[in-house]
């Protein structure tokens, strides 16, 4: 098998899909491994730990995508990808599709085999490959959003967690799940007034348990979300429905009664978005204003911290890249149920229920 791993090229991509160490993994496994020169630089990996590590660096794009059987990746391919993909090749990586309608048409026209990190599934259900990701954006966007809070930058001016005498900041989560917690766990940390919604009773209830009261956990109801966003100085938009796209819980005439320079980080934006009035911004233009209130929806966040973030994820992929490698994509595809949940498109088709569904074709 040869694996192929181009540089990401996204705006503001730090991340890498392969550290030295999973390389050489896969190299004594017996895969050939392609690595764009660079393509590890920015997160803190040379061109000579992979090829130290057997790796083969190559200086074009298009050599790699040609001649691999699987890319790893970390994004998924954009517009000007589209042509390099191969008809039948197999491609690991976050795909986020039930936001991406037109990348959709070309894995379906091209035949590729999609396996999106974001629905491989564990043994418990879960999402592993989500996880990591999740808790990164969860922890960056308390610490952006009290970045945009500043007056320099057009915020309210508000200290989030205050000083003695003056009421601390307010963050208000809304969705308690990997990012919501862990937005909330920084929020907490950082001496803020906390409120976070969500429709589980059990992960409000551990939320208590936890802050022993500390924070203040509510039934995520369009009157308790419209009570608590508009006296929220940072809003969290943390809800997701694995590979469907985000539904709407926060409406433009709720954000219009926010103060204004308040702000809002919405980390549900690879799946849409979760906030009516949201749409994706970039690592170069994180931010514009409406209704007077700064809006965030980088959708690769977790790019801001490269290095942790490229360990974290490829933490979480070596077991199931290691697999692909060992016994090949089709019998590991046959043999482990939570990988083979991971394939969203295959012989021209979408084959993930909730993305079929969120593109019309279900």
């Amino acid at each position: 098998m040869t694996i192929g791993v181009p540089k990401e090229i996204k705006i503001g991509e730090t991340r890498v899909s392969m550290t030295p160490s999973l390389c050489r993994r896969c190299v004594a496994l017996g895969a050939r491994v392609l690595v764009q020169k660079s393509a590890g630089i920015v997160a803190g990996f040379s061109d000579a730990e992979y090829r130290a590590a057997g790796a083969t660096t190559v200086g074009e794009a298009a050599k790699i995508w040609r001649a691999a059987d699987l890319i790893l990746k970390v994004k998924e391919p954009l517009p000007a990808e589209y042509d390099l993909l191969q008809t039948g090749q197999a491609i690991f990586t976050y795909l986020h599709l039930a936001a991406g309608p037109d990348l959709a048409q070309v894995l379906m026209k091209k035949s590729i085999l999609g396996i999106a990190y974001e629905t491989v599934e564990g043994s418990d259900g879960s999402f592993p490959l989500l996880k990591p990701m999740s808790q990164i954006a969860g922890r960056l966007s308390i610490q952006i959003g009290a970045y945009f809070l500043q007056s320099q930058h057009g915020g309210s001016g508000v200290l989030l967690g205050g000083i003695p005498g003056t009421m601390p900041g307010h963050v208000v989560v809304v969705g308690a799940g990997n990012s919501g917690a862990h937005a909330v766990q920084m929020a907490a940390g950082m001496g803020a007034r906390v409120t976070v919604l969500d429709l589980d009773t059990n992960k409000l209830e551990q939320l208590d348990q936890e802050y022993r009261g500390r924070v203040v956990t509510l039934m995520s109801n369009p009157a308790n979300i419209e009570h608590e966003v508009a006296d929220a100085d940072l809003l969290i938009g943390a809800v997701l429905i694995p590979a469907a796209k985000a539904p709407t819980v926060v409406t433009k005439k709720t954000v219009a009664r926010m103060r204004p320079g308040s702000v809002i980080v919405d980390i549900a934006i690879d799946q849409g978005g979760c906030i009516e009035s949201i749409r994706p911004t970039s690592h170069e233009k994180p931010v514009y204003r409406e209704h007077g209130v700064i809006h965030y929806a980088v959708p690769n966040m977790p790019a801001l911290v490269g290095r942790t973030s490229t360990l974290g994820l490829t933490q979480a992929t070596e077991p199931y890249v290691a697999m692909l490698v060992r016994k090949g994509i089709e019998r590991a595809l046959l043999e482990h149920r939570g990988l083979q949940r991971g394939v969203n498109t295959e012989g021209g088709k979408i084959v993930y229920p909730a993305v079929a569904k969120a593109l019309g074709l279900g």
